[in-house]
């Protein structure tokens, strides 16, 4: 993956110490689509934002095997996770409607093979593919625009 230069947002953790930032594991999910990438992207329940599948950490699971247990939940996806955590992204995770929880996520690659249209989700979400450009206009965070936009799934650990 090409590094390039990225504004890193500050995490504000308010009335949190340091050690109140929480990590969630980030489901990145790719297909081919015309010999081109193409990444899912989900609506947040709460304000409709596009955003990657993600979850905090499942007892038993590999941080791989909780993005695809994320993404089968929030998305519908059936596929093959990846254990090579490929960046790293900063946000704040609403709590409630007076607060919120400073995070990192952590991006693990998922090789969808189909989505479903029963999952525990659905009629919460909309998902939609777009190319790695594209997916990394539509979300919010910086850090995990530039993930996107570099994305190269022929460069990832066999």
């Amino acid at each position: 993956m090409s590094l390039h230069p990225t504004r890193q947002m500050p995490i504000t953790l308010r009335t949190q110490s340091k050690t109140d930032v929480r990590t969630q594991f980030s489901a990145l999910c790719y297909r081919y689509s015309k010999d081109k990438p193409e990444i899912l992207l989900i609506t947040s329940r709460r304000s409709g934002r596009w955003i990657l599948p993600k979850g905090w950490p499942i007892d038993g699971q590999t941080p791989g095997q909780t993005a695809l247990t994320e993404a089968w939940e929030e998305a519908g996806v059936i596929g093959k996770p990846s254990e090579q955590c490929i960046g790293l992204f900063s946000y704040s995770k609403t709590t409630d409607p007076d607060g919120s929880l400073p995070c990192l996520g952590l991006v693990f690659p998922i090789k969808v093979k189909s989505l479903t249209k029963d999952f525990p989700e659905a009629g919460q979400r909309r998902r939609q593919w777009f190319r790695p450009k594209k997916a990394a206009t539509r979300v919010s965070e910086p850090e995990l625009a530039q993930i996107l936009r570099h994305f190269d799934p022929g460069r990832l650990l066999r």
